[in-house]
């Protein structure tokens, strides 16, 4: 896997997505902060991240080179179907209410572009909040594609005590410090063929949109 081959994904509401095509992914405390945000989320999840704290370690759990705040960062996956959206899609834990997949949309980025850029980041091996996880820097980033499991990162498989380890590696994330601008929307991910026409609808050009239903549940 090379860097240029990664993509990193977010999941949003599409009736998100014409903000994210006017101020592209932005932090919650923004100025440009969409004031209609509709969240799809695990409420709790969300406020543990808000006061979390990380070790950024880049591999040696003795040393930390940098403490950042989890909350202070916008988190992108390496894959799609992760554990966290089977919630949001049928509803459970703290998420207030379930989202059919039809109003759910992956907005996608190139690592490459990331990396290119002068956005600060960090990366792990595994989901953000998990203890067992570790944290890196962009001194490590050449290091990613060996660093993320990808076999897990692809896994259909990863309920149960025996799968605990995949269901940890397979949440490994991209931390942004900053807004994301539009110009750095590689691609849009949807459900069906009615999600897909709200996108082109929305003046996105459908070379950009790939209707993929196994990236749901």
């Amino acid at each position: 896997m090379e860097l240029s081959q990664i993509y990193t994904y977010r999941m949003t509401h599409i009736e998100n997505i014409p903000h994210i095509l006017k101020h592209g992914i932005i932090h919650k405390n923004s100025l440009n902060a969409n004031p209609n945000y509709i969240s799809i989320g695990d409420v709790s999840l969300i406020e543990t991240r808000e006061k979390k704290t990380i070790n950024i370690s880049n591999g040696n759990r003795s040393k930390s080179h940098k403490t950042i705040a989890l909350g202070d960062f916008i988190p992108f996956y390496f894959g799609v179907r992760m554990p966290m959206l089977y919630v949001i899609q049928h509803g459970g834990n703290y998420v207030e209410k379930a989202t059919p997949p039809q109003n759910i949309v992956y907005v996608s980025c190139r690592l490459s572009d990331i990396v290119s850029s002068k956005i600060d980041f960090y990366f792990s091996d595994g989901h953000a909040t998990d203890n067992f996880s570790m944290f890196y820097d962009r001194s490590k980033i050449s290091d990613l594609p060996k660093i993320v499991d990808w076999q897990s990162v692809k896994s259909l498989y990863w309920g149960g005590e025996d799968n605990l380890e995949v269901k940890r590696k397979k949440q490994a994330e991209l931390l942004l410090a900053n807004d994301i601008p539009a110009n750095f929307l590689a691609g849009f991910v949807c459900y069906d063929e009615t999600a897909k026409q709200r996108l082109i609808e929305m003046g996105i050009d459908a070379e950009k949109i790939k209707k993929y239903p196994q990236a749901y549940f």
